[in-house]
């Protein structure tokens, strides 16, 4: 942020309403004053200046001020800070502050600048110049540093001058105000980056021999986290659980939620629960925390055994998992048994389902965002055989993992011609014998 240059220099007296020359050694300081104390105002509207001062009829300032475009500046006058808060409306530009005015409550004691600090708590979104006497320069900058735009010599005021420093003031007032503004929303954006970043899994697979991956791509624009959720965590039997899941809809509140049932989860599961207890003690979270009774959950949950050659399985309301093996096609695993999303039937069951995995496989759980994206020019969207074609093609294409999962999320939002509205998340766990 520029530091201002003390006024006694930089607003030199003058005579017959013409600048005084620049000084002999032709310093800088004059040509300082026609750099900085001529912005425009850039709104079109005209500047109105509020003056508090005891005795604003026999101030030596000129009345006739002009904008930069010559318009008259209006002038306001207020022998207190009582009156100044009644003039101080939203169409006041600026405040010329007198600093010898009577503090609030009677009396300064040891704080010289009280009445400037109680003017900017009343007016913090307006310019100030502070007013003082000649000689007063420590008083002066000391006002600039608490918070005046800047500071002017009472004998040493002229009107062309005092019109450019109102200008200046305003302007630097409206930039200081616009760079805070942008400062504080990078800083909620990196706090709130970094706090969703926090709430994102770390998978809990240490001495397991599977191999995970997962991709995320939050429906909402600039945000980091969305309705979807997934987590993974291996139980002192060696059984691996996984899970996915989607909170109807995309805002913050859904990602909240999601991050809740997530941590339930994770919790319950380490606890032993699991299957159909686990799902119920689940939906009781959701129907607890949701704001809305329609809020609703999808959820897949699977249990690996220890020797990873088989699985149960369980699914909400959600779309059942891809099953890649050697030597056979990739297909879905059964979603017959499929019980309802949680929050839709209180006293629901879900059935768990036993499956055969083999010794070599992959397994790859989604949310309904990477099956509902549109495909071609007819609005129909890519579904699950879409979905089960397309892993095919880039298996066939050699590939694994990571790789895989980038693959699959970036084709599907080329077919869409562009972003997902929808949450994407995918997880996938791998078996090599």
């Amino acid at each position: 942020m520029p530091v201002p240059v003390p006024r006694q220099r930089a607003i030199p007296a003058v005579e017959s309403g013409q600048a005084q020359a620049a000084p002999a050694d032709g310093g800088p300081l004059t040509k300082e004053v026609d750099r900085d104390a001529a912005p425009t105002s850039g709104t079109g509207a005209t500047l109105t200046l509020l003056l508090i001062e005891d005795d604003p009829v026999g101030s030596p300032i000129v009345p006739d001020l002009l904008d930069a475009s010559g318009k008259p500046i209006r002038v306001r006058t207020a022998r207190n800070l009582t009156e100044a808060e009644r003039l101080l409306t939203d169409d006041v530009h600026c405040i010329l502050l007198d600093l010898a005015l009577p503090a609030p409550g009677g009396g300064a004691g040891d704080d010289e600048l009280a009445v400037l600090k109680h003017v900017l708590r009343l007016a913090p979104r307006h310019a100030v110049l502070a007013l003082t006497a000649s000689g007063d320069a420590e008083r002066g900058a000391e006002a600039v540093r608490v918070g005046a735009q800047d500071y002017l010599f009472r004998d040493e005021l002229d009107g062309r001058l005092l019109s450019r420093a109102i200008r200046y003031a305003v302007e630097r007032k409206r930039s200081d105000s616009a760079e805070r503004r942008l400062a504080e929303g990078r800083l909620r954006a990196q706090e709130n980056r970094r706090l969703e970043r926090g709430l994102l899994p770390t998978p809990l697979l240490d001495g397991s021999s599977l191999r995970f991956a997962a991709r995320y791509r939050p429906g909402r624009s600039r945000a980091l986290l969305g309705g979807d959720f997934y987590d993974a965590v291996r139980t002192p039997d060696g059984t691996v659980h996984a899970m996915i899941g989607d909170v109807c809809g995309h805002g913050p509140d859904e990602a909240a939620l999601g991050v809740e049932l997530r941590i339930a989860w994770r919790a319950l599961t380490l606890a032993g629960l699991c299957g159909d207890q686990l799902l119920g003690t689940l939906q009781e979270v959701l129907e607890h925390e949701r704001a809305d009774e329609e809020i609703f959950a999808t959820l897949c949950t699977v249990d690996i055994a220890p020797d990873g050659r088989r699985a149960g399985l369980c699914l909400a309301g959600h779309p059942a998992p891809l099953l890649v093996r050697p030597g056979r096609p990739a297909g879905l695993l059964p979603y017959d048994n499929n019980g309802p999303a949680l929050g839709m039937l209180p006293g629901a069951r879900w059935p768990r389902m036993q499956v055969e995995l083999g010794a070599e496989w992959s397994l790859m759980l989604y949310t309904d965002g990477l099956i509902e994206g549109r495909v071609g020019t007819d609005g129909e969207r890519l579904g699950q055989d879409g979905m089960v074609d397309m892993v095919r093609r880039q298996l066939a294409e050699g590939l694994r993992g990571e790789e895989l999962l980038r693959a699959a999320v970036h084709e599907v939002r080329e077919l869409n011609g562009g972003e997902l509205a929808d949450d994407v998340a995918v997880v996938l766990l791998d078996r090599a014998p």
